[in-house]
């Protein structure tokens, strides 16, 4: 499974942004993918996740302003950022949970000014 990740750029405070992560290879195998984000000096961290069948989770910093969303036919995911906050700034990656295996896309880097 290849992960493809794209949307990245800079934003205002406030702005809204939308990330898509296509899936190519065997994507029959993935059953959830979801979204990180690693900021300069930080860990890498969870933001969200969406199941097979539909199930959204998010870290508790995003609810209500993210929305990740998947269109099965593109086999694409979405993540909707909405009312960005400069602590949104980070290199966000695509995630894809597969045979016991997490796979990872590549990095997309999302700038939010002040």
């Amino acid at each position: 499974v290849l992960l493809q990740a794209s949307g990245g750029g800079l934003v205002q405070a406030g702005g809204s942004l939308r990330l898509s992560c296509a899936a190519s290879g065997r994507t029959f195998s993935i059953y959830a993918m979801g979204w990180f984000r690693q900021a300069p000096g930080k860990e890498r961290e969870f933001v969200a996740r969406i199941s097979g069948s539909d199930s959204a989770y998010y870290q508790d910093s995003v609810k209500g302003r993210f929305t990740i969303f998947r269109d099965n036919a593109k086999n694409t995911v979405y993540l909707q950022m909405n009312s960005l906050k400069p602590e949104d700034t980070a290199v966000y990656y695509c995630s894809a949970e597969s045979a016991g295996s997490r796979l990872w896309g590549q990095g997309t880097l999302v700038t939010v000014s002040s």
